[in-house]
């Protein structure tokens, strides 16, 4: 089976080079796949996995805006259109200048599984541009949407490819894509996820992700018959994930010591109560400022610049029992790692997309702790969005109560799906083997269903 599984990697890297992401993504979930293959020879026969890592369709375009200086600009947009198995393509659209094809392929990839996982009927793909919404003004950000729904408009639908909001492209942006795709297209539907509230987006959305995490490793400290009460943890980003994990942990009874952004960190050994996280959200979300601004506004905090010269991240070498990776892939290094550990942390529920790399994994799965891998416990958001699209579809707006309700089922549901399915391949605790095969499985039975297409 390993020669089988090299032999795919090796073939994956020689297909997709200079994609680093991708191949890390591919080869985490091979790994554990190898315990479904040696069950199934039926899934290698049918070359399910050859087929499952190619996307269905790619598509790129160019993107061309005008400036308010009146200058002309250009940026290339994505669409990764991955696996349609179980439903239409579902997954974000991310707006930041690291985007390239390696990155968005690894997000379509991760998606499939993570919406197989939600028990909603969502394919997976994702999409976006390197295009910065930072420090752009509204006009600019609205010309930029408009150019780049022209053309992706020919792609996408309710029935075919529903994208969402991912980092960059938050509720203005989903605004200004949304009244662009109604305009061209003269219809009114479902066909983007994390609407204004006026039109079609659910209640729970903004949070869907944050709360999310925090409500999986709630049922990760079930198993040990514990809670978040009196708990220390740490959360990186400082942005939507984040706010939402800082405030759901409060409202558990933890408490939250750090934040970050791209510039640094801050460290509040007293915790980021409701009035600081307040203070967060008006200097994020409307302000658009940076984090450093909160050590400024409170007495007590220390605030820490980027070094790019440190091999490790010192926001993970503080004393906690918990950790909430929520900013961005690769954040986590196995120096990272080793620190969360050697500081007592013993639990980890990733916000963000893969932020830990195989190297850390490998650690967390080595010392058995409680590690709740992104696919699992960041479904959160993608559900929610699963959920807004049956609400589009009947043309019901639910309660808040009942969108959080529906939330809490889903996460308890994943949670109990990786755990079954851990033991059920004989690897008792190991949330990476039961959300990969987990999610893996719903969508090769539906693929072999399907046939050859």
């Amino acid at each position: 089976m390993s020669d089988y599984i090299k032999s795919l990697m090796d073939g994956v890297k020689a297909k997709n080079p200079s994609e680093p992401e991708f191949h890390q993504a591919v080869e985490e979930v091979v790994e554990s796949l190898s315990l479904v293959l040696e069950r199934h020879p039926e899934y290698r026969k049918a070359k399910i996995l050859e087929r499952i890592v190619e996307p269905e369709r790619v598509v790129m375009f160019r993107v061309p805006w005008v400036d308010d200086q009146g200058n002309f600009q250009i940026n290339r947009g994505f669409r990764i259109e991955m696996n349609s198995a179980i439903g239409p393509y579902k997954g974000g659209l991310r707006f930041h200048p690291s985007v390239n094809l390696g990155i968005l392929k690894f997000l379509a990839f991760e998606q499939v599984f993570k919406n197989s996982l939600t028990t909603l009927p969502m394919g997976g793909g994702k999409g976006g541009s390197d295009f910065d919404p930072k420090g752009k003004s509204d006009n600019e950000v609205m010309r930029f949407c408009q150019s780049f729904m022209t053309e992706l408009q020919r792609h996408i639908g309710q029935f075919t490819d529903v994208p969402a909001g991912d980092i960059g492209v938050g509720g203005r942006e989903i605004g200004f894509l949304f009244g662009q795709y109604k305009r061209i297209r003269n219809e009114f539907t479902g066909v983007l996820t994390g609407k204004g509230l006026n039109w079609g987006g659910s209640l729970i959305r903004p949070e869907a992700t944050g709360y999310g995490s925090v409500y999986f490793a709630a049922e990760m400290l079930a198993t040990r018959g514990e809670t978040f009460e009196g708990k220390t943890c740490l959360v990186s980003g400082s942005g939507n994930v984040a706010q939402y994990t800082v405030e759901k942990i409060n409202e558990l009874g933890g408490k939250v010591v750090t934040l970050s952004d791209s510039s640094g960190y801050i460290y509040d050994p007293t915790g980021i109560n409701a009035e600081k996280l307040a203070f967060v959200m008006e200097l994020k979300n409307a302000r658009r400022g940076r984090i450093k601004e909160y050590a400024d506004a409170f007495s007590g905090v220390t605030y820490t610049p980027v070094d790019p010269s440190l091999d490790h991240n010192p926001l993970w070498d503080h004393k906690a029992d918990c950790a909430f990776p929520s900013a961005t892939q690769n954040e986590i290094n196995a120096k990272d790692a080793q620190n969360l550990l050697n500081n007592g942390v013993y639990l980890i529920s990733e916000g963000a997309n893969m932020p830990t790399t195989l190297e850390g994994v490998n650690l967390f799965l080595q010392e058995k702790i409680l590690y709740g891998p992104a696919k699992a416990a960041n479904a959160g958001g993608v559900a929610v969005s699963g959920l807004e699209m049956s609400q589009n579809s009947i043309r019901l707006s639910w309660s808040r109560e009942e969108v959080d309700q529906h939330l809490q089922r889903i996460m308890k549901s994943i949670h109990k799906t990786c755990v079954d399915t851990a033991e059920r391949f004989d690897t008792p605790g190991n949330y990476v083997n039961g959300a990969n095969i987990g999610g893996f499985l719903k969508v090769a039975d539906s693929m072999m269903d399907q046939g050859l297409v």
